[in-house]
């Protein structure tokens, strides 16, 4: 039998929970108690005299300090001793961020969701040796980092010891409160947040080459269906360029693995929204065959995230609040669905990956089977106390560029596995013709046109699969009434 070789640091509430979940309490050599500690477990040191710790054969330490009383210097010091630290976040600071993240709060209504019930799924089990090994100790740079998916990248790689998180973000409120969150949640980890655009790539370039940081998640895009098709100007700039800066700007500062946040909406898209996308991949795809370079790119799809801002269920809750039918465009409509938390965690998680240099993998999210947009505000609507067949919904009719069922692959047999469940690789790969120089021409010669129908048609000719059936020359007015189920 192995010897004790694990400390437990923290108060006697969050030691007393570790020693709980842990499933061989055996394990533990003793405790670092920050006040009174548990009944049977030895006090090896106090917090104040952590060097005591030193030549003791210490291998793991779970560390869990509510964040008003972290100093910041426990962990630097037991690292220092060769200890490694894992870091567990109390349960009562959980609270607030898991009912930020995993339910939505009805004021009017006092009304609670649990969305993973909603879904009808289970998260899917998290590696997390993996994410550590990736992140401890790197520069973690994340682009739209005050939105409801890089914010929550931006907070789990911070969980994960990095030596510093870089929150690039352009709009100023959405930057400080992430910044304000991550300086308050994880006190000891070095942050930087900087109000930037990723379209400026002069400015990119100059910020990465300063930074200089090891992993990029890039999760800033316009993601709004109905918005792109009346800007597909906008939507090419931010999507398409945006992504060509930061990527151009990661190769410039050595960064070793960059990830890009796409959408199932790149998918055979009908929508420039998502045929916008499928350029960004395109172009990811085709920098990394040319070989030039030491990062290695990869990119991401899954569907709809819920909980996030703008997506079904706050405008639905908005809408019962006041009093109002809840909408649905079609009662034929389907969408994958993800909470935010399990997107974050399996993007950062697909980075640490097996990727050989030479091509730019296609991860997709395992997004479970897809739920009917109608069946969805039903079970909203139970969730309220309404009965059923009292639901207050109204259908509109589906809007310019929406599809009535999304798509994660080209080719579903084209999918495989990858080591890590939730995770499938797209066997997909550029043809053999494509001209990366055409693209990035093409498109920017219409990227600040006000034509919208040349914008359109460069994008058809550098994305072929596009749906043709989408009325993209019919100008689209928004509609109040229209709930918009957002991409990731």
């Amino acid at each position: 039998m192995a010897r004790p070789s694990t400390i437990l640091v923290g108060t006697f509430e969050t030691i007393t929970e570790i020693r709980a979940a842990l499933q061989n309490p055996g394990e533990v050599l003793g405790c670092v108690s920050l006040d009174a500690p548990p009944k049977g477990i030895p006090v090896l040191a106090k917090p104040t005299k952590l060097k005591k710790l030193a030549g003791r054969d210490i291998r793991k330490a779970f560390v869990s300090i509510p964040a008003e009383q972290d100093t910041g210097k426990i962990q630097p010091e037991l690292e220092s001793m060769g200890i490694k630290v894992v870091n567990l976040t109390p349960i009562g600071d959980q609270l607030s961020a898991a009912a930020a993240a995993a339910s939505i709060k009805i004021p009017s209504a006092g009304v609670n969701l649990d969305i993973s019930s909603l879904i009808g799924r289970t998260p899917h089990p998290i590696d997390t040796d993996a994410v550590d090994t990736l992140i401890r100790g790197k520069r973690v740079l994340v682009t739209g980092a005050g939105g409801s998916i890089g914010s929550e990248i931006a907070s789990i790689a911070a969980s994960y010891n990095p030596s510093q998180i870089i929150l690039m973000e352009r709009a100023e409120n959405a930057l400080f409160e992430i910044d304000r969150r991550i300086r308050e949640e994880f006190p000891g980890v070095e942050r930087l947040a900087v109000l930037h655009d990723v379209v400026d790539a002069e400015g990119t370039r100059a910020h990465l080459n300063e930074l200089k940081p090891d992993i990029v998640f890039h999760a800033a895009a316009h993601k709004h269906v109905p918005l792109m098709e009346d800007h597909p100007a906008h939507a090419v700039t931010n999507n398409l360029f945006g992504t060509k800066s930061i990527a151009d700007a990661s190769i410039t500062a050595g960064v070793e693995r960059f990830v890009l946040i796409s959408s199932d909406k790149a998918v055979n898209p009908s929508s420039v929204m998502g045929a916008t996308k499928r350029l960004a991949e395109r172009y990811i795809q085709g920098v990394q065959r040319q070989k030039q370079a030491t990062t290695k790119f990869s990119m991401v799809r899954f569907g709809n995230v819920l909980g996030s801002a703008c997506s079904v269920l706050p405008i639905w809750a908005s809408q019962l609040a006041q009093g109002r039918q809840i909408t649905v465009t079609d009662e034929r409509m389907t969408r994958y669905f993800m909470t935010i938390p399990e997107a974050a965690t399996l993007v950062i998680q697909s980075a640490a990956l097996p990727h050989d240099g030479k091509r730019a993998p296609v991860f997709v999210l395992d997004m479970g089977e897809p739920v009917k947009i109608l069946e969805l505000a039903r079970r909203f609507c139970a969730s309220h106390g309404i009965p059923e067949g009292k639901e207050p919904i109204v259908l509109t009719g589906a809007r310019p560029g929406e599809k009535l069922y999304e798509e994660l692959a080209y080719d579903a047999e084209q999918l495989a596995p990858t080591v890590f469940v939730g995770i499938n690789t797209w066997a997909g790969h550029l043809p053999d013709d494509f001209d990366l120089k055409a693209l990035v021409e093409d498109l920017g010669a219409v990227r600040a046109s006000r034509d919208r129908e040349a914008v359109i048609g460069a994008i058809r000719a550098h994305v072929p699969e596009m749906s043709s059936k989408q009325a993209v020359v019919t100008e689209f007015k928004s509609r109040e009434s229209a709930a918009s189920v957002s991409a990731a």
